[in-house]
């Protein structure tokens, strides 16, 4: 017999909403949650089970190569099938004398398939009451469910190329089988080379293949901190915003949910990405050379005109300054009197944190998720071998010259000419990006 729908915060739990809220709000690197979600409808939902309630409907699978590389394997070198879960199954049980359509191309030894990143509303458009099985209200999100969460659904080696995600903070259910996350804080952007080729509107991408690294292309990786985990079923991953994660599934299958939570900094992430989207696609708009199947990730719909892109930023714009207005008007509203009034106006449009946070409760329900030990195979990859060319960057704000050499070092030599895509790759930085952002925001304030 199946289990009925329970509500948020059925049974014991060791954290109530509250908690894992306030949890969630104070950390300031990966932890995993253990006993949250055993009264969960949706730990129901292994692969099996869910191919009996999609019956023939079809998923997208996104098919990559086993072959270790050095560089990785981003989205727009894959290949893609249309399948039903059942026909996923049998894939990833046949030999190479019976493999099934429509994954007969691909030897499962030397493939892995994915169905990533489907937004489970669109799944189960016809069946709502299914994305119930979802209680993010258990981790203090009242109202959030399946509508506002994706599906993951891979086989072995079946991976993510690192990146960072550009919006909110990410919660990952596992559901099925393990996967090894590979996660870096945002101060190791400058050692991760990041690169807005493949173009996604929500993500930045690493040059680096971070469990096969380029050694001899990409030094400044040997400086990187990863905090390596294994997600085991039942856990819950919760990745802060701005860190950097290679994901990549262990088992024959498996199966994870996963929801962005909206941060207060996401409404400046949204002028900077609609600034991106307005370099990247004026410049790779104008390279007759230019494949877009190179440079769009399948995940974008199309190349957007200049004047859409221009709208897009001018809305992003309106939409922080009026959001900048209302907090102001609402510390203005309950502070009393003035002149602590203004005191806290600047301190909260400074996005200053006036609260005392105590340390995270780490134990037996809240695992730490540490750094691992340096690497073993650097390959003389040390300081000694890491070289920048400051001197080609010096007309740029300070907070970016190292990223942007770094990126030289990797890019170009005193005897190479410079190409488009090099310029391209030094304005879309995140930190330059960051600073003409910046910029805007107060020529508009």
């Amino acid at each position: 017999m199946e289990p009925e729908s329970q509500g948020a915060g059925t049974g014991v739990k060791p954290f109530t909403p509250q908690e894992a809220r306030e949890i969630i709000q104070t950390l300031r690197q990966p932890a995993v949650f253990t006993d949250m979600v055993g009264d969960w409808p949706a730990m129901r939902w292994t692969s099996v089970y869910l191919s009996s309630l999609l019956g023939e409907n079809l998923l997208r699978f996104r098919i990559g190569r086993r072959k270790a590389q050095l560089a990785p394997q981003f989205e727009t070198e894959c290949e893609y099938v249309n399948g039903t879960l059942q026909q996923f199954h049998d894939w990833i049980r046949s030999t190479s004398q019976n493999l099934p359509e429509p994954f007969d191309n691909f030897n499962i030894s030397d493939y892995w398939g994915y169905a990533d990143y489907k937004y489970l509303s669109a799944i189960f458009h016809n069946r709502p009451e299914i994305l119930q099985d979802i209680l993010w209200a258990d981790f203090g999100f009242p109202g959030r469910d399946g509508k506002e969460s994706t599906l993951w659904v891979g086989s072995s080696g079946a991976n993510t190329p690192c990146h960072i995600d550009s919006y909110g903070c990410n919660l990952v259910l596992q559901v099925e089988g393990r996967k090894t996350w590979h996660l870096f804080p945002p101060e190791d952007t400058t050692y991760l080379y990041p690169t807005r080729i493949p173009y996604e509107e929500s993500s930045i991408f690493s040059k680096v293949n971070v469990v096969h690294p380029d050694w001899c292309r990409f030094p400044l990786f040997s400086k990187a901190r990863p905090y390596v985990v294994t997600l085991h079923p039942g856990q819950v991953l919760y990745v802060p915003r701005r860190w950097w994660h290679y994901v990549e599934s262990i088992d024959d299958i498996t199966v994870s949910i996963n929801t962005w939570t909206e941060l207060d900094s996401d409404h400046e992430a949204r002028v900077e990405e609609a600034i991106t989207r307005m370099v990247v696609c004026a410049f790779k708009s104008t390279d007759l050379s230019s494949n877009i199947q190179d440079w769009l990730n399948p995940t974008e719909g199309e190349v957007t005109s200049h004047e859409t892109n221009l709208l897009y930023l001018n809305q992003a714009l309106a939409m922080y300054a009026d959001h900048e207005a209302k907090k102001v008007e609402d510390v203005q509203r309950t502070q009393d009197p003035p002149l602590k009034r203004n005191k806290l106006t600047t301190d909260t449009a400074s996005n200053v944190d006036l609260s005392v946070s105590s340390p995270p409760p780490f134990g037996r329900h809240l695992l730490s998720v540490m750094p691992s030990p340096p690497r073993s195979d650097l390959r003389g990859a040390g300081t000694d071998n890491i070289a920048f060319a400051g001197d080609q960057c010096q007309a740029l704000n300070s907070e970016t010259t190292q990223v942007v050499s770094s990126q030289w070092h990797e890019t170009a030599s005193p005897n190479q000419s410079v190409t488009s895509d090099d310029v391209l790759e030094c304005l879309v930085n995140p930190q330059v990006i960051h600073l003409v952002s910046r910029l805007l925001l107060k020529k508009i304030s």
